[in-house]
C-alpha cells in the first residue's frame, strides 16, 4: 500500500478529512468528487490541488477509493461504479450501518472491499486532522491486513465487526453520540428560559464528570433524583418542564422516556425497590397521559 493513489467519492466532513490524513501518511490524493459548494470548498481546504470530478473518474483513476456517501445511497454509488473498478483494487466506504454487502457488486469484480467506519464526529475543517478515533472494520479475511495498514495511515485504531453485528455496533453510537447532542441541548433550552446566559459553562464540569463516571464505572455511576427515589422531585421537573418558555414538546417526552429507562437500570442492580419503581411508572404514565390530552 506504499503511496497508493487515493480517490474520494463524496468530500463531505468525513470524506475530506480522511482523504487529508491518507495524504499526510503519505497517499496522494489524486481526485475528489462533490456536488455542493461546501464539498467543493472542503476539497479546496483540506485537499489542496486535487481534480474535482466525476464518481467514475476518481475511480478510475485511484488505487484505494474511498466512497463517503450517506447511508441510503451507498448500494446505489457502487453499482454505478461497476464497470470503473478493476481487479485488486481497495474499496472502503465508510458507512457505519453497512459491511460489505452494499459493496458485494464491486467485490465480484475483483475489487478488495472494506467498510471503514470512522467512530467520530467530524466538522469537515482542520480541527479533525489530528482527532484520534476508532475504526470500525469489516473486511474478508485476506483483506484485513490492508484494512488495519490504511486505519493505521488515518490514525485510527482498528476494531473488527462482523458482517452481521454492523447495525447493532452503528445504533450503540448513534444512540450514545448523536441522541447525547439531543439531550445536551435541551437541558441548554431549559437553561435558557430561566435566564442562563452560559448553559455550557453550566453543563460542562458537570457532564464532563458524568461521561467519565459513566465510562469508568457503568450504572453504579448513576446519580440524581430516579437513582433516589425522589418521585415527588421527578413530578417537579416533568411540571417544570411543561411551563418552560422553550419551543420543543419533545423535550417532556424525553425527559419520560430516559427517565423509564434510568428506573429500570436502578431497580435492575438494586438501587431502588419495587414499590419506588412502580410511584416513578405511574408518575411517568400520568404526565404522558396528560400530554396526550394536551
Amino acid at each position: 500500500m506504499s503511496r497508493a493513489r487515493v480517490g474520494v467519492v463524496g468530500a463531505g466532513r468525513v470524506g475530506a478529512v480522511l482523504g487529508a490524513r491518507l495524504r499526510a501518511a503519505g497517499h496522494p490524493v489524486v481526485a475528489a468528487s462533490g456536488r455542493s459548494e461546501a464539498s467543493v470548498l472542503r476539497v479546496r481546504t483540506l485537499l489542496s490541488g486535487v481534480d474535482v470530478v466525476d464518481p467514475a473518474e476518481v475511480a478510475r483513476r485511484a488505487d484505494v477509493l474511498v466512497l463517503a456517501v450517506p447511508d441510503d445511497v451507498l448500494a446505489d454509488v457502487a453499482a454505478s461504479l461497476v464497470e470503473h473498478v478493476r481487479p485488486g483494487q481497495v474499496v472502503l466506504h465508510t458507512s457505519g450501518r453497512h459491511g460489505l454487502a452494499p459493496l458485494a457488486p464491486l467485490a465480484a469484480r475483483g475489487a478488495r472491499t472494506i467498510a471503514f467506519h470512522p467512530a467520530m464526529t467530524f466538522t469537515g475543517s482542520d480541527v479533525d486532522l489530528d482527532r484520534p478515533c476508532v475504526l470500525g472494520l469489516t473486511a474478508a479475511d485476506a483483506d484485513r491486513a490492508v484494512a488495519e495498514e490504511l486505519a493505521s495511515a488515518v490514525g485510527g485504531t482498528p476494531v473488527w465487526i462482523a458482517e452481521a453485528d454492523r447495525a447493532t455496533y452503528h445504533a450503540a453510537l448513534a444512540h450514545g453520540a448523536n441522541h447525547l447532542v439531543t439531550i445536551v441541548n435541551q437541558a441548554m433550552d431549559l437553561l435558557r428560559s430561566i435566564g442562563a446566559a452560559d448553559p455550557s459553562a453550566v453543563l460542562e464540569p458537570l457532564l464532563g464528570a458524568a461521561l467519565s463516571n459513566a465510562l469508568a464505572y457503568g450504572d453504579a455511576a448513576l446519580t440524581g433524583p430516579v437513582v433516589r427515589g425522589d418521585v415527588d422531585t421527578v413530578r417537579a421537573h416533568l411540571s417544570a418542564i411543561d411551563d418552560a418558555s422553550i419551543d420543543d414538546a419533545s423535550t417532556a417526552a424525553t425527559y419520560r422516556a430516559l427517565a423509564s429507562a434510568t428506573a429500570d437500570r436502578a431497580a435492575a442492580d438494586g438501587r431502588i425497590d419495587a414499590g419506588v419503581t412502580e410511584r416513578l411508572d405511574d408518575t411517568l404514565a400520568q404526565h404522558d397521559a396528560l400530554e396526550d390530552v394536551r
